[in-house]
């Protein structure tokens, strides 16, 4: 897939043992990693899209710790070379990966499937309750070539 300038996509290995098991979710050695301001985790409901949204300043690190989710990026970006591009990703508990969206990339996501998805994010900025970096578009905006609903190919 041709990505976005600027998302990263890293898969993410789990190590198993009788026990369970373990997975690293970013690391500061990774090429991924900008700095670290806070995480935290949402969670979807089924049938529920948590989008649209874009941050001027903050790059969000999206992993999925339980379910599954569909998360996808638009690229509305004036100067980028991938403007009007639509990434699609299916991050979850059998396909671990890293997303990394950077500022000014329009996402959201929302569960696959009957089960709640539970979304680990590591932001680079805290969170500002007085002026949120949180720019929302409704999910279903004609000016993103996006639907969000299934897609009986």
């Amino acid at each position: 897939m041709d990505l976005i300038q600027g998302v990263v996509v890293r898969p993410l290995k789990q190590i198993h043992d009788e026990r369970g098991y373990l997975m690293e979710m970013l690391r500061t050695d990774w090429p991924e990693f900008e700095r670290f301001a806070q995480s935290y985790i949402t969670i979807g409901y089924p049938g529920i899209v948590k989008g649209w949204h874009y941050h001027k300043k903050q790059t969000d690190h999206f992993v999925v710790v339980r379910g599954t989710a569909k998360v996808v990026c638009y690229d509305n970006r004036d100067r980028s070379p991938t403007k009007g591009k639509v990434n699609e990703f299916f991050p979850g508990e059998r396909n671990a990966m890293l997303i990394k969206i950077p500022p000014y990339v329009i996402h959201g996501f929302k569960a696959v499937g009957p089960e709640p998805v539970y979304l680990v994010n590591f932001p680079t900025e805290l969170y500002n309750y007085k002026e949120p970096d949180e720019f929302r578009i409704p999910y279903d905006s004609k000016d993103i070539p996006y639907d969000w609903d299934v897609q009986m190919k």
